[in-house]
């Protein structure tokens, strides 16, 4: 396989294990306007930007019976739970072996996330090897038009790489995050989950049990062989 012009990476749920802890923060705070939300509900929140995924979940509690007058008032109550849940996130096998990899074999890498800046700066500060990514496109990013699904996150992150994005080797594990990255042209790289089964994922997603089965191309082809 060649080597990729960049790598473009997903932050919840592929380089740290927020998933379980968004969907409690999601969970608990539905739970005080009177709604239950189930794993597939939580499921469809995966991968996008927080205001969206509020919206979402206000629609739900109308659904049920219950009322939250806007996405603020229910973020009011979210985001202090998220706020003591998210640093302690650990890292998913694997990454940062394979960020580290990429910073070694001088392969461009970028982080793109539907996290706002600040959300991403709290879950990374436990975790240095990620200031190896130095170029992030954010959920809040203002050159960004719309959140995952739509492509335009890896789309921004090859632009500011100075690379076409078709070049690009993108990971992800949601669906909206997957069909994000195969809209903007990248090879999508899907991390297999129980949780997020195989649904609404692009039909041509290459599948992967663990980061640790990533091999940069050529490159670690090329220092397989000299080894």
């Amino acid at each position: 396989m060649p080597t990729p012009a960049a790598c473009l990476f997903d932050l919840d749920g592929l380089l740290l294990d927020t998933e379980p802890l968004h969907a409690r923060a999601w969970q608990e705070a539905a739970s005080r306007f009177g709604t239950n939300l189930g794993p597939t509900q939580l499921r469809q929140l995966r991968g996008r930007r927080r205001l969206d995924c509020a919206e979402q979940v206000l629609q739900w509690i109308a659904a049920d019976g219950g009322r939250c007058d806007s996405a603020e008032a229910l973020l009011a109550v979210r985001q202090p739970i998220a706020e003591q849940l998210l640093p302690l996130a650990r890292p998913l096998p694997g990454a940062e072996q394979l960020v580290r990899r990429c910073h070694d074999l001088g392969v461009p890498m970028a982080l793109a996330t539907s996290s706002a800046k600040a959300a991403v700066e709290r879950k990374a500060a436990p975790h240095p090897w990620l200031g190896l990514i130095s170029t992030r496109v954010h959920g809040d990013d203002p050159a960004l038009g719309a959140g995952k699904p739509a492509p335009d996150v890896f789309l921004v992150a090859a632009e500011r790489l100075g690379v076409d994005p078709s070049n690009c080797w993108a990971f992800e594990d949601s669906p909206a995050g997957a069909q994000a990255a195969a809209a903007a042209g990248c090879l999508v790289h899907v991390l297999r989950s129980e949780e997020a089964g195989n649904e609404g994922f692009p039909a041509d997603a290459l599948w992967i049990d663990s980061l640790h089965e990533v091999r940069i191309g050529r490159l670690e082809e090329s220092l397989s062989r000299d080894g």
